[in-house]
């Protein structure tokens, strides 16, 4: 049986509406592209869906720009580029007119500039009031970095301190009073050698300990406390 002829007109079904696109869709690519090889054409196919979503064919070896400029040379009295560059130009005038703005501004701020004599005493008066609102939110900022970094400072300095103090403790406890200290009797010189240097320590530890710890810290061993350890 032979295809029956559909009715064109818009397809009410979202879902059937976007099957057929792409069917039809790939059937004229496919025709535009059987075209280009068997003839040599120059083929340029663009289509936008009704998503907005474009699809495109070009002959391989060719661009769109060179189909255009090649549509707009033959055709001679068009020029599908000025409204684009027109654009462009309006566009860049504006930029030019904000940047010669944020010129005087900035020659105003810094008291130069011909165009200063040519300001009322309430555009000096406002200038005046702009340039101390923002010498006063840099001081703000200023003041809020030094208050930052002290902070980090005194954090490290405590940080510090406490490993100094625990340290110290450490240290504290590694220490062997002179009076314990056992004499090997089979070497005289290696006992005196072992007993001046936990002197020496023992010395070291108390002078720290009294110099560098808190009152709460400071404790002096007594010969009863010796006798107990």
């Amino acid at each position: 049986m032979g295809r029956g002829k559909i009715e064109i007109k818009l397809i009410e079904n979202p879902t059937n509406r976007q099957v057929t696109y792409s069917k039809r869709r790939n059937g004229i690519f496919k025709k535009a592209h059987e075209l280009s090889v068997l003839c040599d054409a120059k083929v340029s196919l663009i289509m936008f869906s009704k998503n907005n979503k474009m699809h495109e064919y070009i002959s391989p070896g060719l661009t769109t720009k060179r189909i255009i400029d090649q549509y707009q040379k033959t055709l001679g009295d068009i020029d599908l580029w000025r409204s684009h560059y027109e654009k462009m130009l309006e566009n860049l005038k504006k930029l030019k007119e904000i940047n010669n703005k944020l010129r005087r501004q900035i020659r105003h701020r810094l008291g130069e500039g011909l165009d200063m004599d040519d300001l009322s005493f309430q555009q000096l008066r406002k200038l005046e009031e702009d340039m101390v609102s923002s010498i006063g939110k840099i001081r703000e900022r200023k003041f809020h970095v030094i208050k930052t970094r002290t902070d980090t400072c005194r954090k490290k300095v405590r940080s510090l301190e406490q490993m100094n103090g625990n340290l110290l403790l450490e240290l504290e406890k590694c220490v062997i009073h002179p009076q314990f200290v056992l004499h090997d009797e089979g070497d005289p010189e290696s006992a005196v050698a072992l007993a001046n240097g936990a002197s020496n320590l023992y010395a070291f530890c108390q002078h720290h300990t009294h110099v560098n710890l808190p009152p709460h810290h400071h404790h002096v061993h007594g010969e009863d406390d010796l006798r107990l350890a």
